[in-house]
């Protein structure tokens, strides 16, 4: 009994809340910042924010050796990089967020689930 009504609403829940978004066209937590443009940045956005969101990437200030390590270490992890593609997205990351370029000013939210409370 108790299980069939948190069910209901859950769904009840989940129906209102896509409905507030449909309706009002504002997403209940802040966009994902864009990516910086460069011949790369499609398959990057497309491999890297399948996992997390931009501002990951843009906090970042990685050496070319660096930020090798990290593309391979996200292959490992189960980003999809086409081999072909792997040297192009070390040169877009090393050129747009290399360790002498100004950190991005980060503005501070809060997550979709502290919000709720």
């Amino acid at each position: 009994m108790w299980n069939e009504a948190l069910n209901r609403f859950a769904v009840r829940h989940s129906v209102w809340t896509v409905a507030l978004v449909f309706l009002t066209g504002v997403p209940l937590w802040p966009q994902s910042p864009e990516l910086p443009s460069g011949p790369a940045q499609g398959k990057v956005r497309t491999a890297c924010l399948e996992c997390h969101e931009s501002r990951i990437i843009l906090q970042q200030r990685l050496s070319k050796p660096a930020w090798g390590r990290e593309v391979d270490k996200m292959i490992k992890w189960g980003a999809v990089v086409d081999a072909a593609d792997r040297d192009a997205f070390i040169d877009y990351l090393s050129a747009n967020f290399p360790p002498e370029k100004p950190d991005e000013p980060m503005p501070r939210t809060l997550s979709p689930r502290k919000r709720s409370h």
